[in-house]
């Protein structure tokens, strides 16, 4: 699987911290929305095009957050 975006809400902490991620395996796109950080809890969504998993990021990313796209997947 390979990571090709990752969206930060900016804050830190367990209670604050929201990721998205966009990741492609083979022919399925997949998006993470994970609350909490890395031991947070994680809704996945699968898609057969970029096209519809692109719209779920758009979707989640509408909200209160200043929301920042990360260039390199985290370490």
């Amino acid at each position: 699987m390979e990571q090709r975006k990752h969206w930060w809400n900016g804050k830190w902490g367990r209670a604050a911290r929201r990721d998205v991620y966009l990741r492609i395996d083979g022919d399925t796109w997949h998006v993470e929305q994970r609350a909490g950080g890395a031991e947070g809890v994680s809704h996945f969504y699968e898609y057969e095009t970029e096209e519809d998993a692109y719209d779920r990021v758009r979707a989640l990313l509408v909200g209160p957050f200043d929301w920042r796209e990360l260039s390199r997947p985290p370490q």
